[in-house]
């Protein structure tokens, strides 16, 4: 077997899984496949309602009836309708973990729709502030629910072929929601009455009703199944949505031994998995490190500042017709939805390393860039219009290489999970996202007011610490199949998932359930 992700390329057509090369099948010519395919195509669009909503709160700054119904809110005001879905999303990791390891992925699917669904419908019947705050924690509370949960299970039951590249779609996926609800926002700026604000927030639920209706069929993660000691249940799904049934077929069967062999390895390693654990072997500190700056450099990279106050940003640069800005925000929400998906397709290719090294490097010299043009239009108070137009076109520039890594946040970080860890583990990465994401929600707004271009300033110094922590830090992953990865991080002792012994008695595990089946 190859001994790093560089030697394990595969030639076109195939993949690697256990050192061996297989070809890759054409999962539109496969009936059970493209039905699953189906499944993950629901689970991807789970984040769509979640960028729906940050691009919406973007676009109801720019609508009058909006602003005239809450008094026109600014400063730390208007960082709490902002930074309140970030609390309860903080509050809904809590549960999460627990939900996820004990009931399942599909379970915590519903309870967060349930949450989402509720919270919609009283954001957009608000009558008052404290209403909308309320809805909006319940929103962030559901939000997370569904939004961590996805990712993880399409990574369980995606096709080896494809996983990589479908996780990193359904990360991406955020910004189908965010280009939908800036152009809703634009659409609905011609409502000449309170409906401007209220319809955006009633279209956010449709994403949701979707998944409702289709999460019954969606199957649960055969990791999962194995794991509550129900091998049977995971041998079938493999084998229905992976070769139409057949326990036998060779990819099936190998796929069923990593995932048992792995699984009792961490079962005999140790008998629970706490976060403590994190901070106990050199590994487990490697990768809170990573899982860490994943969430905290999501959010802590400048995009907080377009993706809630670009209302505000305009402002300061002199464009303040709302129509003007809402085209703005339209065409940037269109520019990420092309940029992010149109990456995913490359993140096996390229590397999950290089595009993290190439996209912090990028965003570094754009916002610096960015930050001396403001700073110069504030100096000439706005009375030159080149200057805010060429910061507009570096907020772009920014946010091609912004866009070229955010796919793989839920990706890379299910990836350097083993199984046992995963739920915990995603769970302190959207942890430090949701912490940097309610500092930036509540604080930029603040700071925007009070010192404005100067906050900039901030941006530029934790890009720079950004880059020396992936430098450092991230290591390689593309080509290896989910259960193998934990080597690069606890040595190849404890990552023998491929070993003919594990892969021996895992084979007679697979077929001793089988025979009982038929039996």
């Amino acid at each position: 077997m190859p001994d790093s992700p560089e030697q394990m390329k595969p030639p076109p057509g195939h993949f690697y899984l256990a050192g061996r090369l297989f070809p890759r099948k054409k999962w539109w010519r496969d009936k059970n496949m493209r039905t699953l395919y189906f499944f993950i195509l629901v689970l991807i669009f789970t984040n769509t309602a979640n960028g729906f909503d940050n691009s919406m709160m973007n676009g109801l700054q720019a609508i009058t009836y909006w602003q005239d119904y809450f008094g026109h809110p600014h400063g730390s005001t208007l960082g709490l309708f902002n930074c309140v879905m970030s609390a309860g999303a903080l509050s809904g990791l809590i549960p999460m973990p627990f939900i996820l390891d004990r009931l399942g992925r599909k379970p915590c699917l519903v309870i967060g729709a349930f949450f989402m669904l509720l919270g919609i419908a009283l954001q957009s019947a608000a009558v008052n502030f404290a209403m909308f705050i309320a809805a909006r924690w319940i929103l962030g509370f559901g939000d997370i629910l569904v939004i961590c949960t996805a990712p993880l299970l399409i990574a369980e039951i995606a096709p080896v072929q494809d996983r990589a590249i479908l996780v990193t779609i359904a990360g991406a996926n955020y910004q189908s929601g965010a280009f939908i609800a800036a152009w809703t926002t634009y659409g609905t700026l011609q409502i000449k009455s309170n409906w401007a604000w209220r319809a955006p927030s009633l279209i956010q639920g449709i994403f949701t009703i979707l998944m409702i209706v289709v999460v019954p069929w969606i199957p649960e993660s055969p990791r999962f199944y194995i794991a509550k000691d129900q091998p049977e249940k995971a041998l079938k799904i493999l084998a229905h949505y992976h070769a139409n049934g057949d326990e036998h077929d060779e990819v099936v069967q190998l796929e069923y031994t990593e995932i048992t062999t792995a699984l009792a390895m961490e079962k005999n390693a140790q008998k629970s998995f706490s976060f403590i654990d994190f901070l106990r072997t050199p590994g487990n500190r490697k990768r809170l490190v990573m899982i860490v700056s994943i969430g905290l450099f999501s959010q802590w990279s400048g995009n907080g500042l377009v993706s809630y106050y670009l209302t505000t940003i305009m402002n300061n640069i002199g464009i303040t017709d709302s129509q003007t800005q809402l085209v703005i925000n339209g065409g940037l929400t269109t520019f990420a939805l092309v940029t992010n998906i149109l990456f995913s397709f490359f993140v096996d290719r390229w590397g999950r390393r290089p595009i993290n090294l190439i996209s912090t490097i990028g965003m570094l010299i754009s916002f610096v860039i960015w930050t001396a043009l403001s700073a110069i239009d504030a100096q000439q108070n706005n009375e030159n219009p080149a200057i805010g137009k060429a910061v507009v076109f570096m907020i772009f520039f920014y946010y091609l290489w912004y866009n070229l890594k955010s796919g793989l946040i839920a990706s890379y970080t299910t990836e350097i999970l083993p199984y046992h860890m995963r739920a915990k583990g995603y769970t302190v990465m959207e942890w430090a996202l949701y912490g940097a994401l309610f500092f930036n929600q509540y604080v930029n707004a603040t700071a925007l007011d009070n010192i404005g271009w100067k906050y900039y300033i901030f941006y530029c110094c934790f890009l720079a610490f950004e880059l020396i922590v992936v430098y450092f830090f991230y290591v390689e992953t593309r080509y290896v199949p989910l259960e193998e990865i934990v080597k690069y991080f606890d040595g190849d002792d404890v990552a023998a998932v491929t070993n003919d012994e594990f892969e021996h008695d895992a084979k007679r595990a697979v077929i001793h359930v089988d025979d009982s089946k038929a039996a």
